[in-house]
């Protein structure tokens, strides 16, 4: 498993606070496979609050994807939902524990929240 999966599991809990912020709860399991082999990853998804693991946990839903696919979603060279779109990532159970874990992976490069352009516009004398 690459480096970079490793970072993004490890800096979950500390960016929890900033991107957890409904009243979501939920176990995800996030399945990751390379060849015929399939790395386990628990995500205990709570208000400001995440806690992973390795060890096998009863799962509310089930996110399956490549490592090397993943690998581009946790460093925003994909998108988690277009993966899911394009079946080259499965999803099971509770959907909405997927739409927000997707919120941890990082936009892609370049990419600017069209909000922050829209102030910007109007903060520019005209």
């Amino acid at each position: 498993m690459g480096e970079a999966i490793e970072r993004f599991f490890g800096s979950l809990p500390a960016r929890a606070p900033g991107v957890l912020r409904g009243p979501t709860r939920g176990r995800l399991q996030i399945d990751l496979t390379t060849g015929n082999r399939t790395e386990h990853w628990y995500v205990v998804l709570a208000p400001g609050a995440v806690q992973v693991s390795r060890e096998q946990l009863p799962a509310d839903a089930i996110f399956t994807v490549s490592a090397e696919l993943f690998e581009e979603l946790v460093t925003g060279r994909q998108a988690g939902m277009a993966a899911v779109l394009r079946n080259e990532a499965t999803f099971s159970g509770n959907v909405v524990l997927f739409l927000v874990f997707r919120r941890f992976f990082p936009d892609p490069p370049g990419v600017r929240d069209p909000r922050e352009t829209a102030r910007e516009h109007v903060r520019r004398p005209g």
